[in-house]
């Protein structure tokens, strides 16, 4: 079948606009004003933590917004952001000038080569102060009109409404100064926004659609989900039969959760399941001190920050190793999973229910739970270097106490051997059930009569032993190195 050519109509298409800038100078409450509904009062912390997509009407014309986080650990959701945007609005606040997020925010936008518009905020805040703001921007190389360049910046306030009419005119403007030609005859791709696991409606994505159009019923796939279309959901929770360019939908149908960043087309396929058998496939025992880490998040974009700042960890040897990533609740599979490679559990915003912490306590599995980006990460920074310098011990045989005998003033446990090898010297840690009753020393071993150095699998003998640890008949003394 031959394709359908891109540039069959000469018409624009709606532009897609990611806000961007620094945490607390208003990019949320921007659009709240603009579509009339709250984001980040429902997240921890009042930070928006996940990338959203939505859409406006202005004096006819529809704009496609983009939500991207405000926190210094997303940049890379906010660089995802650019990435996929025809046009970016910088905001930036009155009274505080270019900050740190800010500089980060300019450069995103310039590795993505895509216009700007400047958002002056807070135009009606005590300290306001819109030529120290143009001059924080020249000094990043970002020139406004009036000081050497043709980037526009419109003061507003996003708190009252105040010129807000006129940012969005200019975001008009300026997207039609740049001819977005409408590709609604050209084969499908959708970007994915966002992705989640919903307990009922099971993998669920955002996308974007870039080229083309998706209807219910259509096959889809990308490097790792597939699936046929269920529904498509828009940012106001309305079913459409059909999603067009530059249109933000939520799919529901797919086999697993896609990726951030990651392209649909039509096609069949069955992807996905290869990249997870790898991941349990590339479980090793380390040649070098390992801290390792399986990740568990409420959303894909959530997911690839904590993963990307984990990576940026340094530690002054070994290294940090993240066996496995996915969204959704933490489940007994991921136990498993944490018990066969020795790894911590991550969960940001990841449930964990009653029975899974029942399974965790039962294997020994540490899940650390979280809320806040940045407390998870300040705990990870601090906590690592010390894991790894933790020696670990093991286990090179184990007994049980079947008997206990007195010899002069001291208790002598008489032991069977059930695993390895327990030898004169050795340090032993002494377990009853689950519990650690202490650790102590081989004093003496003999067999009958006779002093011995060691014991082996099947062997029986007493030992005294050097420390103050306890002993009753049934726990179990392991030889540790």
């Amino acid at each position: 079948m031959a394709k359908a050519k891109t540039n069959a109509k000469i018409q624009t298409r709606p532009p897609v606009v990611a806000v961007m800038g620094h945490v607390d100078h208003g990019k949320t409450t921007l659009l709240d004003y603009i579509r009339k509904a709250r984001v980040a009062s429902s997240e921890h912390g009042g930070i928006t933590q996940h990338i959203g997509a939505y859409q406006a009407e202005v004096n006819g014309r529809i704009i496609t917004f983009i939500d991207t986080p405000g926190h210094a650990a997303f940049s890379a959701m906010r660089s995802r952001g650019a990435a996929v945007t025809d046009l970016v609005v910088l905001v930036v606040a009155a009274d505080d000038g270019v900050m740190p997020q800010t500089k980060e925010s300019i450069s995103h936008i310039k590795a993505a080569n895509v216009p700007m518009v400047v958002a002056i905020n807070k135009m009606d805040a005590p300290g306001a102060n819109v030529e120290r703001v143009k001059k924080g921007l020249a000094a990043e190389g970002v020139l406004v009109e009036g000081y050497g360049g043709d980037v526009v910046a419109v003061p507003i306030s996003a708190k009252s409404g105040e010129g807000v009419k006129e940012l969005l005119e200019m975001i008009l403007l300026v997207s039609d100064l740049a001819e977005l030609k409408d590709t609604s005859q050209a084969n499908f791709e959708g970007v994915v926004i966002d992705s989640s696991l919903d307990k009922y409606r099971g993998a669920v994505a955002t996308i974007l659609v870039k080229k083309g159009s998706l209807k219910v019923g259509d096959q889809v796939v990308s490097n790792s989900a597939s699936g046929r279309i269920k529904a498509l959901i828009t940012s106001n929770g309305e079913r459409v039969s059909q999603a067009v360019g530059s249109m933000p939908v939520g799919i529901l149908g797919l086999t697993a959760v896609p990726a951030v960043g990651e392209v649909f087309t039509l096609g069949k396929g069955k992807v996905g399941e290869e990249k997870k058998q790898q991941e349990r496939d590339d479980i090793f025992v380390p040649k070098v001190k390992e801290v390792r880490l399986l990740l568990k998040a409420d959303t894909a974009g959530s997911l690839e920050a904590i993963n990307a700042a984990i990576e940026s960890i340094e530690v002054s040897e070994g290294k940090v190793n993240v066996v496995h990533k996915e969204t959704g609740e933490v489940t007994e599979s991921d136990i498993l999973l944490a018990a066969s490679t020795k790894s911590i559990i991550i969960a940001f915003n990841a449930p964990v229910s009653k029975t899974v912490a029942s399974l965790a306590a039962e294997d020994k599995v540490l899940i650390r739970s979280y809320n806040l980006i940045y407390e998870l990460l300040d705990e990870l920074k601090e906590g690592v270097d010390a894991l790894l310098n933790v020696k670990k011990e093991e286990v090179v045989g184990k007994a049980e106490v079947v008997a206990i005998f007195k010899a002069d003033a001291a208790r002598v446990a008489g032991c069977k051997v059930s695993e390895g090898q327990l030898s004169k010297g050795d340090k032993v840690n002494i377990t009853r059930g689950e519990r650690n009753l202490g650790t102590a020393k081989i004093k003496t071993m003999k067999h009958l009569q006779e002093d011995i150095n060691s014991a082996s699998v099947g062997d029986e003998f007493g030992m005294t032993l050097e420390g103050k640890a306890d002993f009753a008949v049934g726990d179990i003394i392991e030889a540790v190195r």
